[in-house]
């Protein structure tokens, strides 16, 4: 008798940490989803200086891990991180809760813009609060970039292909053959140093291999068999299945999503007008979480508020199935030593790529000394004070409506 009172108040105790560890991803991921401004290489930077830095919930490793396998399959990177963090601080429940909370946010406030956008056929003037907010991206984007290297330069060869990396991704080469071909120069590093591939390790790499392509050739066939794509009203099965092919074969940033959408939606199917596409990249731009809530405008500008929901759910359903299928298999490439290289050099190669993305983000944002006084201001309250990135952003895009109003802009 003792013993089942025993069992069920430790199932009590355990049913509410799982609570409050979903109440805590709630809250963290929809803060986030309000404040996360800059792309994938500044959300992950947010994401890691909350749940490594401040609350402790994953080491730098797990994170980096994380990220590399996040990097490996299609979707946009930053909202399979917050799954990928979600389903490891809660399971189930907690990939649902934190990949949603991070989302919402962002197509909330692009359904907000896309209303009147249709209403009244302008944007808003933000180019103030931007101007603000982009360089503390820069400087978080930079804060992480050093953490996770000190953890992912594991040896010195490391560092030469992370600088390899960097190099050629200033120089505009794919994202995936960067890291890709990290991860092949991993193994083959391996193998010289330790002798024969281990087929193990290769066989999970190609488990998730098969993960990451199967959908892309389910989205590319469904995608394309969607019945009359081109038609100046689409209906919602084929607005549906087309952002779903979207979501299950876009790979690298959200830069890559406009190319899909200018030569799909504009040339190929004329959903949309090169202005109207113009005009949905900008909003994409001025709000907060993933660029791919992109699909949410043009989800009602083709059909409304129901023509948003099922875009939106079409371009973000495939990461949280791939969240789902991967996530297991990360541990046990880890205790592979084949597929452990494997990784360790896909992460170096991640950072890398952040590292080209930061110089590059740079270049376009800190223009004049009002823009570099911001960003020094950031590194200060990061380094010095550790000030919380979501106050920085606040922070920063006070700081450029008041340059305005000044006259410094």
């Amino acid at each position: 008798m003792s013993g089942d009172v025993t069992g069920e108040a430790a199932g009590e105790h355990q049913g509410s940490r799982g609570r409050k560890g979903v109440a805590e991803l709630a809250r963290l991921f929809l803060r986030l989803g309000l404040v996360a401004f800059g792309g994938p290489a500044a959300h992950i930077a947010m994401m890691e200086e909350e749940v490594v830095s401040r609350r402790r919930w994953l080491s730098r490793e797990q994170f980096l891990d994380l990220l590399g396998a996040t990097n490996l399959i299609p979707g946009p990177n930053s909202t399979e991180m917050a799954i990928h963090i979600g389903m490891v601080r809660a399971g189930l429940r907690g990939l649902i809760v934190a990949g949603l909370c991070f989302i919402l946010p962002a197509t909330a406030i692009t359904l907000g813009f896309a209303w009147a956008y249709v209403r009244y056929q302008t944007l808003p003037q933000t180019s103030a609060l931007l101007f603000g907010v982009k360089p503390v991206v820069i400087a978080i984007i930079l804060s992480a970039v050093v953490r996770l290297s000190r953890t992912a330069v594991k040896t010195p060869w490391l560092a030469v292909l992370g600088l390899a990396v960097f190099v050629l991704g200033l120089r505009g080469v794919n994202e995936i053959i960067l890291l890709l071909g990290g991860g092949a120069v991993g193994i083959l590093w391996s193998t010289l140093r330790r002798g024969p591939l281990r087929t193990s390790g290769l066989g999970l790499l190609g488990v998730m291999g098969l993960i990451a392509v199967v959908p892309m050739v389910v989205g590319a066939v469904g995608g394309d068999a969607s019945g009359s794509m081109v038609s100046p009203s689409p209906s919602l099965r084929a607005i549906g299945l087309y952002f779903l092919k979207i979501g299950s074969v876009l790979f690298g940033s959200g830069y890559v999503l406009i190319a899909f959408l200018r030569g799909d939606l504009v040339a190929d199917y004329r959903w949309l007008t090169e202005l109207q596409l113009l005009d949905a990249v900008a909003i994409g731009q001025l709000t907060p979480g993933p660029v791919s809530s992109t699909a949410t405008f043009i989800g009602y500008l083709l059909a409304g508020g129901v023509g948003a929901v099922v875009a939106t759910a079409g371009i973000f359903l495939p990461s949280f199935l791939f969240v789902l299928a991967t996530n297991p298999l990360i541990p046990r490439i880890r205790r592979s030593a084949t597929a452990a290289s494997f990784l360790d050099a896909v992460n170096v190669s991640s950072i890398g790529l952040m590292a080209a993305v930061t110089v590059e983000l740079a270049a376009a944002a800190l223009k004049g000394w009002a823009g570099w006084a911001i960003g020094l201001a950031a590194v200060v309250g990061l380094v010095k004070f550790r000030l919380n990135p979501a106050w920085l952003v606040v922070g920063g895009a006070v700081a450029g409506w008041g340059l305005r109003g000044l006259g410094g802009l």
